[in-house]
């Protein structure tokens, strides 16, 4: 199974299943990562956290921990 943490730049990708529990899977549907959702990676930080997505039309970062609990395809 492929997760955010391990997207290219410049892909985009569908969100297949949510990882985490409790807190941290709330606060991901809260930003519109739901199951179904289109994301495109827009960049990397030079250390490589945070990622930057496009997400339902807007910007956001999230960081690796977050990406990693977001199965793609």
């Amino acid at each position: 199974m492929a997760t955010l943490k391990d997207t290219r730049i410049g892909e985009t990708v569908k969100v297949t299943a949510l990882g985490g529990e409790g807190a941290v899977k709330r606060r991901i549907m809260d930003m519109g990562i739901t199951k179904g959702t289109e994301i495109y990676v827009r960049k990397v930080a030079p250390l490589g956290d945070p990622i930057e997505i496009t997400v339902r039309g807007y910007e956001l970062s999230l960081r690796k921990a977050d990406a990693a609990n977001i199965e793609v395809v």
